[in-house]
């Protein structure tokens, strides 16, 4: 079993430390990340969304740990360094090439979302990791036998749909049409680690969609 921590997970946030020595995503204030900062090794980020990319945070990390590696797609990088972070810090990452990092393999793949977006395979000598989030869909994006997935499993399609009727009978603007068009279903999530996992695989559902009502989680 590969070791995580998900510190935080959804609009109000996301970031989770793998292994350790991986933080994906750092949409989080400093405070919440500080108690595994020492043992970090690299920050793999996908997409400029506040939820996803803290300036001040990614900021806060480059000053206390000056030999740490920031790892991006190219449409990221300007927005790291105008956070504060060394360009000499910042690995420039193509999708679907392996990176290697001596604590583990990184290979971005390309998500499908309203900004350029990427997913990441993470593969440490222990296992390897599946990491996806704020996509509509994962076509074409194959992790066979892996160990651990962390996907997105934002809403249940029957529950969402009947939200968005209900809002545009009485004549209301029905946000969740935006969930729809640019998250991951449940049942799309459940497919792809149907089709994907092998013996022993772990799987675990991230970046639930929350109604604006304050009626929870819509994923039971």
């Amino acid at each position: 079993m590969i070791p995580y921590r998900i510190v935080s997970t959804g609009s109000q946030g996301n970031a989770v430390v793998i292994n350790t020595t991986v933080l994906i995503d750092c949409g989080v204030p400093y405070k919440a990340i500080e108690p595994y900062v020492r043992g970090l090794k690299l920050v793999l980020l996908t997409h400029i969304h506040s939820d996803h990319f803290r300036p001040s945070t990614l900021r806060r990390l480059a000053n206390e740990r000056p030999l740490l590696r920031f790892a991006c797609c190219r449409w990221l990088v300007s927005d790291l360094v105008a956070a504060g972070v060394p360009t000499h810090s910042i690995d420039v990452l193509e999708s679907g090439t392996m990176y290697g990092y001596g604590i583990c393999n990184v290979i971005p793949v390309p998500l499908v979302h309203n900004v350029p977006n990427c997913g990441y395979k993470i593969h440490f000598p222990a296992g390897k990791v599946f990491y996806a989030t704020d996509t509509n869909n994962l076509n074409g994006i194959v992790a066979r036998h892996y160990d651990l997935y962390m996907v997105e499993a934002n809403y249940e399609d029957e529950i969402i749909k009947a939200k968005i009727a209900e809002k545009k009978a009485a004549g209301e603007y029905a946000y969740e049409v935006h969930a729809m068009r640019n998250h991951l279903s449940k049942a799309k999530c459940d497919d792809f680690i149907y089709r994907n996992i092998g013996p022993g695989g772990e799987y675990v559902y991230l970046h639930c969609h929350v109604d604006e009502e304050g009626d929870g989680c819509a994923v039971s």
